[in-house]
């Protein structure tokens, strides 16, 4: 009899666990019922639409571009405005040289005034003093500072030609040398009359006015000019050099002062107060023994 218990009780479980996997059905239904969840990621298939617009909407807009090179090849009407400012410009260019003769009256009325004038520009322009004038032409040596002026008074010309780059008055007249050195140079104690060449003029030291400047330079004076009997070349300058023609005019004396202070302290380093003492002596010595009076002055 315990056996038949013992089915009874196996059949009462089994009747209360058939139950309990009965009322596991709803949890597949759960599970089930999660399907339209998976329905949701089809959804997002406009989204992808969407890219896709948004795509060819990018692709679209270089072909909105196209317009703005239409816009580039609309300026090139400015470009011709341009041409047409740069032709005004031209026009103006042209219109200058209508100007020019109003500078060449100005030159002529101020042509009483002009002191002197580089030689060979003057020989251009055909405005060289033929009665009588005064020639300073310049030699510096930049390697030592030594300079040599020498200053010609002509009258008379006869004619006046190139020789080469230089010019050559067929005239008579004097020349007068000034000498300049400075406390360096190695060949002081050597009389002017034989150093090299380049740096020699034609006088002994007892033959020359000399100043000491407050640098120690020296700057000697010819007391004499030397003659010129028929003919004398002027070379052309080069380098800092120069060569100028003074005209013969009333205050002419006070001109070459007045020209060789400002070369002396400017060009040669010399003081300013020995520069314009050297400067009187040379003007002095220029009107005393080379001066015009009684030669068609």
């Amino acid at each position: 009899m315990a056996p038949a218990k013992k089915a009874a009780t196996t059949k009462a479980a089994a009747k209360t666990a058939k139950p309990k996997a009965a009322a596991k059905k709803p949890d597949a239904k759960k599970t089930a019922a999660k399907k339209p969840a998976a329905k949701t990621a089809p959804a997002k298939k406009p989204a992808v639409k969407k890219t896709a617009a948004k795509a060819t909407a990018t692709v679209k807009k270089p072909a909105a571009k196209k317009p703005a090179a239409k816009d580039t090849a609309a300026k090139k009407p400015s470009a011709k405005k341009a041409e047409v400012k740069t032709a005004a410009v031209k026009k103006t260019a042209v219109k200058k040289p209508e100007a020019k003769p109003a500078v060449e009256k100005k030159a002529e009325a101020l042509e009483s005034n002009v002191k002197y004038r580089s030689l060979f520009d003057a020989y251009r322009m055909q405005k060289l003093p033929l009665a009588h004038g005064y020639i300073v032409s310049s030699f510096f040596n930049e390697k030592n500072a030594y300079s040599i002026y020498e200053i010609v008074s002509y009258a008379g010309v006869k004619e006046i030609y190139p020789a080469g780059t230089d010019l050559t008055f067929i005239a008579g007249g004097k020349k007068l040398h000034v000498l300049v050195e400075h406390d360096t140079y190695h060949k002081r104690h050597v009389e002017p009359l034989h150093r090299d060449k380049g740096e020699s003029i034609p006088k002994r030291q007892s033959e020359l006015e000399v100043i000491i400047a407050k640098n120690q330079s020296r700057i000697m004076v010819a007391k004499e000019p030397d003659e010129i009997n028929s003919s004398f070349t002027i070379i052309k300058p080069s380098s800092l050099n120069f060569a100028v023609v003074f005209y013969q005019l009333p205050d002419v004396y006070q001109s070459l002062a007045e020209f060789f202070e400002k070369s002396l302290n400017r060009e040669r380093k010399v003081p300013q107060s020995d520069a314009k003492k050297a400067a009187n002596l040379i003007a002095a010595t220029v009107e005393k023994t080379m001066g015009f009076k009684g030669e068609s002055e």
